[in-house]
């Protein structure tokens, strides 16, 4: 078994990039979602350990003198960082590792690592975002005085657009999973992931 590949999956807080991940990991036995670290405080649902791991800002500051990140981005006055030995532990092990980061994140990570395969999921219109985002912190008072910051945020993410591998339009949440799934078989038949059948040809 070769080593496995590095999916960096992007897009504007909002945009549904978490859904999408999850129902890929749902359907596709070999991949590992690599869990962020971040200081934001968790939302409705959310669990400690699965969504994310949530610390406060003075662990996650010692943590970046140790070297503990691939990469780690402040997003809206929070912290999200990826830590880097459950995913290099994945690779080796020849696992699909999707990374769920923000753009400047993820050019950190690209650096790091120059065959990931970087991947942007985009709304079908910054207003259908808005709608999402407001539908998504109802009655979370602090969360909805954020939104127009957000939709700014989005707007400069965009730039950054150009230097992602693919892009998916997240109009229908099943459809943009078949997109993100159809990249990463698409990506596993690369002749680069596959060396060791390669190998193996050539033994013949």
């Amino acid at each position: 078994m070769g080593k496995g590949s590095i999916f960096i999956v992007s897009g504007p807080s909002g945009v549904g990039k978490g859904t999408v991940v999850k129902k890929a990991i749902e359907r596709c036995d070999n991949v590992f979602l690599s869990v962020s670290c971040t200081t934001r405080a968790p939302r409705e649902g959310e669990i400690d350990g699965v969504q994310y791991y949530f610390i406060s800002k003075e662990e996650f500051e010692g943590r970046i003198k140790n070297n503990y990140f691939i990469e780690y981005e402040r997003y809206v006055d929070n912290y999200y960082g990826t830590p880097a030995l459950p995913v290099l532990k994945a690779i080796e092990e020849g696992k699909n590792v999707i990374l769920e980061i923000e753009v400047g994140g993820a050019r950190q990570a690209k650096k790091r690592y120059e065959d990931a395969v970087l991947v942007f999921v985009a709304p079908p219109s910054n207003e259908e975002l808005k709608r999402r985002l407001l539908k998504r912190d109802e009655g979370n008072e602090v969360a909805l005085a954020a939104v127009d910051k957000r939709i700014e945020r989005a707007k400069e993410e965009y730039n950054f657009i150009e230097g992602y591998d693919y892009i998916i339009i997240n109009d229908d949440v099943d459809l943009c999973t078949d997109r993100l799934l159809s990249i990463i078989k698409a990506e596993n038949l690369r002749v680069r992931s596959n060396k060791k059948l390669i190998e193996k040809l050539h033994e013949l």
